[in-house]
C-alpha cells in the first residue's frame, strides 16, 4: 500500500496544480472565448490566450528568469494583465501584482522586499514609477512599459511589451523543474487598513482551492461569463471570479479597465454576462443608474459583493432593481472569504457577514487586555458579546506573511488566522462584524465601534454616505466624530444630531459631538473604509477648527 500511496502522493502533487488546470482548457475548450476586452473589442479564445502568455513566458525565460524568480507588476486590469498572471506560472515565477495607487515610495519599498526581476507598469504611472526606481535599492533587471495605445515612448532602460514579445515563440515553454502544487505562485500586498504593506504568498495549490471555493459557493462553471469591477491585484479581483478560478474553471472573462456603472450594465446586458463582482459602492452605482437605463440583465445569475457587508434596505433594494441574486463574501488577504451570505440567505442575514464557507472554520474568540485568546476560547453565541473573528482556512492560506516573521507570529496561531477584526455571532455561527480592534473608540470607558455608529447615520434619507472615527478628549478620552457625505445638499448638522437622538438603534453615549461634511470617504480598493485615514483627518480638523461640534 505504501508504493500506491507513493505514486498518489507524487502524481498529486505534480499535476493538481493551477497551471496544470488551465492547460487542461486550452486543450478541451482551445476554440471558445476565454477573454474579451471592450476597451479595444479584442477577443481571445483559450488558444490564442495561451499563445500570447507563451510569447511572454518564451521573453522571460530568454531574459533568464528563473523558478522562483518575481514578476512584478503595476497594472490596471488588462489582457497584460492576464498574460502574465498565466505565463509566471507556466515558468515557476512567483505572480506579483501590486497597487496602482501605491506612491514612488510604496512602489520602491515594495520593490526592496521582493526583488523582483521583472516589472511591468503601465503609462500612466510613467513618472510615479520612474520616481520610485531612482529610490529603490534593487532594481528589476528588465523593465517593461505597458501602453494600451501603444503610443507612449519608454524612456531609457526600458522596453515596451509590444518590442519584449515580438518574434517569440508561441510554443510552449521549455523549463527545467518540476512543478509542485506547494510552489509560491502568487504573492500579493495587503492594501493596507493600518497603513503598513505586508507581503502574503500563495501557493499553487491555495489557487487552485481558491478557484474551487468560486465554483463551489456561486456555483460556477465552464459556460460563465464574469466581470470582476475591482482591482485585480487584490485577492478579492484575482480570485472571485478573477483570472484565477475563470481560466481554471474554462470560463470567459468580460475585462473592466476601470468601472463605470453604465458601461457595466451596457455589457452586461450585450454580453450576457453571468456574474458580475464588486464592492458595495458599485451595487449601489449600478443600482442608480439601472433606474435610468432599465438594461436587460436577465443573464445574471448573480452579483457578487465584498469588502463590507450589505444593510438590509440597500440589499432588498439591489434584489429589487438589479437582480435577486445577490452574494456577499467576508474575508481577508491571506485567507481569500470565508463566511459568504447566498441569495437564500438575503434579506434576512443581511449585516452579517454570514457563516463559514465548506472548508473553512471562522469563529469569534474572547478579546483579552493582557494575551490572545486561545482558539477555543469563544464568545458567547448572543450577538451580544463582541470578540476577535479568527479564521482557520487551511486550502486557501500559506499561514505566513513573506519576508516578515514578526507579523507572522502574531497573526497565525494554532492554524487560524487573528484577523483584528471584531464581531459577534449567533446560535448558528452567523458572524456580524463590528469594527476593528484598532478602530475601535473608547469614550467614558465605554467600547464604541464606528459600523454601528455608520449604519444609524445611513439609515438617514439625506445621507449618502460616512465614515465615523473619534478625536482626543480630556475628560471622555475620545469623542465620535463623523464624516458625512450628503445625498441631500439640505442636510444639516442639526438633522443629523435629531437623527440619531431619535434611533432606537443607538445608545446616547455613541452619538457623534463632532461633524464635518465632505465629498468623499477614503476607501481602499477593496471597498473598505479607511478608519485610521479618517482619524489621521479629524485630528488635523480638530487642531484647525474645521469640525462642527453639537
Amino acid at each position: 500500500m505504501e508504493k500506491y500511496l507513493e505514486n498518489f502522493k507524487k502524481n498529486f502533487e505534480r499535476e493538481y496544480t493551477w497551471a496544470a488546470g488551465f492547460m487542461r482548457n486550452v486543450y478541451r475548450y482551445g476554440s471558445r472565448c476565454a477573454m474579451y476586452f471592450p476597451e479595444t473589442g479584442e477577443r481571445w479564445t483559450y488558444r490564442e490566450l495561451n499563445a500570447d502568455v507563451n510569447k511572454l513566458a518564451n521573453a522571460m525565460l530568454g531574459d533568464g528568469v528563473k523558478k522562483g524568480a518575481v514578476v512584478m507588476y503595476q497594472l490596471l486590469n488588462c489582457p497584460v494583465f492576464a498574460f502574465a498572471y498565466v505565463a509566471s506560472h507556466k515558468i515557476g515565477a512567483v505572480n506579483c501584482p501590486v497597487n496602482y495607487r501605491l506612491s514612488a515610495g510604496e512602489i520602491a519599498l515594495t520593490m526592496d522586499d521582493s526583488k523582483p526581476d521583472v516589472f511591468i507598469y503601465e503609462a500612466e504611472q510613467q513618472e510615479v514609477v520612474m520616481q520610485a526606481l531612482s529610490m529603490v535599492k534593487n532594481k528589476p533587471k528588465r523593465i517593461i512599459l505597458m501602453d494600451i495605445n501603444k503610443s507612449a515612448a519608454a524612456p531609457e532602460g526600458v522596453v515596451t511589451y509590444e518590442e519584449y514579445v515580438e518574434g517569440q515563440p508561441v510554443s510552449e515553454p521549455e523549463t527545467d523543474f518540476e512543478p509542485s502544487i506547494y510552489d509560491e505562485t502568487t504573492r500579493l500586498y495587503t492594501s493596507g487598513t493600518t497603513g503598513r504593506q505586508k507581503g502574503v504568498p500563495m501557493t499553487s495549490i491555495n489557487e487552485v482551492l481558491s478557484a474551487h471555493d468560486v465554483m463551489i459557493h456561486f456555483p460556477m462553471n465552464q459556460l460563465d461569463i464574469t466581470m470582476n469591477t475591482t482591482p485585480w491585484f487584490h485577492r478579492g479581483g484575482l480570485h472571485c471570479a478573477g483570472p484565477g478560478p475563470t481560466f481554471y474553471a474554462g470560463g470567459e472573462i468580460v475585462i473592466m479597465r476601470k468601472f463605470i456603472a453604465k458601461l457595466c450594465l451596457e455589457l452586461i446586458e450585450k454580453q450576457r454576462l453571468t456574474f458580475v463582482i464588486g464592492v458595495p459602492t458599485v451595487l449601489e452605482d449600478l443600482t442608480r443608474s439601472q433606474l435610468k437605463e432599465g438594461r436587460d440583465l436577465s443573464s445574471l445569475k448573480g452579483i457578487v459583493t465584498m469588502g463590507s457587508a450589505l444593510e438590509r434596505a440597500a440589499c432588498i433594494r439591489y434584489q429589487e432593481v438589479l437582480t435577486p441574486n445577490i452574494f456577499n463574501g467576508y474575508g481577508t488577504t491571506e485567507t481569500f472569504w470565508n463566511t459568504f451570505l447566498r441569495p437564500f440567505d438575503l434579506p434576512e442575514k443581511a449585516g452579517t457577514a454570514g457563516g463559514s464557507c465548506v472548508d473553512d472554520d471562522v469563529r469569534v474568540v474572547k478579546v483579552f487586555d493582557d494575551r490572545r485568546a486561545e482558539p477555543d476560547e469563544e464568545a458567547a453565541k448572543n450577538n451580544i458579546e463582541v470578540g476577535e473573528v479568527i479564521i482557520r482556512s487551511p486550502a486557501k492560506s500559506a499561514y505566513t506573511y513573506f519576508n516578515n516573521d514578526e507579523e507572522t507570529e502574531r497573526k497565525f496561531y494554532k492554524g487560524y488566522m487573528y484577523t483584528g477584526d471584531l464581531g459577534t455571532w449567533d446560535e448558528n455561527n452567523y458572524v456580524s462584524i463590528a469594527g476593528r480592534k484598532d478602530d475601535m473608540i473608547i469614550s467614558s470607558g465605554e467600547n464604541i465601534y464606528p459600523t454601528q455608529v455608520e449604519e444609524v447615520l445611513n439609515s438617514c434619507d439625506k445621507v449618502s454616505d460616512c465614515i465615523v472615527t473619534a478625536v482626543p478628549d480630556k475628560q471622555r478620552g475620545e469623542l465620535v466624530t463623523a464624516y458625512v457625505v450628503k445625498a441631500d445638499p439640505s442636510l444639516t448638522y442639526e438633522e443629523l444630531e435629531e437623527h440619531c437622538k431619535q434611533s432606537p438603534m443607538i445608545a446616547n453615549y455613541k452619538r457623534p459631538r463632532y461633524y464635518r461634511f465632505i465629498t468623499e470617504i477614503p476607501f481602499n480598493p477593496t471597498g473598505k473604509k479607511l478608519h485610521y485615514k479618517a482619524k489621521q483627518m479629524a485630528a488635523s480638523d480638530l487642531a484647525n477648527g474645521l469640525l462642527h461640534r453639537v
